[in-house]
């Protein structure tokens, strides 16, 4: 157990020092945006959406929930567990808004295969390539765990499946490469830690306050000198103080 604390610490680490990670390199297939939206589950509606969530299904809600608990736990010393922070308000509102929806994206095609150094290939919204991952990555869970779902397994099998999509090593039975997936999901934790509170996550400041980053305040410019590699002594500000 104290091997997969340690992973999720060195996670958190690596996310202050590295910022957030890029979208990933598409591996896409001729008709991946065909095959993704016979897989996916259908959109919600009023009836079955969650209270809060204006996204994600209850089995979405559910994995994204597990998902935030598991790479932001409470002892991990950034303001509070994943929950805690709201990633999952964060995660669920991204992907209702413009950019879930691929607004920002050359979604034209032709759908090829692409490198690494080529950013987002796939034919696919971040939303889409979203719900379709966790319907299969859950799948995979299913097959390996005797019918479980990602949020039922125990703690150390879950940081077998995110290994094993940030690898690549789980090949999905239809829809977009795991790997590709898996960057989608740490980029999107990531940005909530980090991200104004307007927008969901990062509750009450609570990383700010805890890497002692000021906020939105456009004159920080001239404190650089003097609280270098320090924590900055004011309370940090954002969008909404501002308003």
């Amino acid at each position: 157990m104290e091997e997969f604390k340690e992973s999720r610490r060195v996670f958190l680490r690596g996310a202050v020092i590295g910022g957030t990670a890029a979208a990933g390199a598409g591996l896409p297939l001729a008709g991946l945006a065909q095959q993704a939206a016979a897989a996916a589950a259908p959109a919600p509606t009023a009836e079955d959406t969650p209270a809060g969530y204006v996204f994600l299904m209850p089995d979405e809600a559910a994995f994204v929930e597990a998902l935030v608990m598991h790479m932001v736990p409470a002892e991990g010393g950034l303001g509070g567990s994943g929950m805690d922070l709201g990633l999952n308000t964060y995660i669920d509102r991204a992907l209702a808004g413009n950019w879930g929806k691929g607004d920002r994206l050359y979604m034209q095609g032709p759908w090829q295969l692409g490198t690494a150094n080529q950013g987002y290939q796939l034919a696919l919204s971040p939303a889409e390539l979203m719900r379709t991952g966790i319907l299969q990555t859950n799948a995979s869970c299913s097959k390996k765990y005797e019918g479980k779902s990602f949020d039922m397994v125990t703690e150390a099998q879950r940081e077998e499946i995110l290994k094993g999509l940030e690898s690549g090593s789980i090949a999905f039975d239809a829809g977009p490469p795991s790997k590709v997936f898996f960057n989608l999901l740490y980029q999107l934790v990531v940005e909530g830690m980090f991200a104004d509170p307007i927008y969901g996550g990062n509750y009450d400041k609570a990383v700010w306050k805890e890497i002692g980053f000021p906020g939105v305040v456009a004159t920080n410019a001239r404190n650089i000198v003097d609280f270098k590699n320090k924590l900055f002594p004011n309370k940090p500000m954002s969008i909404a103080d501002l308003a």
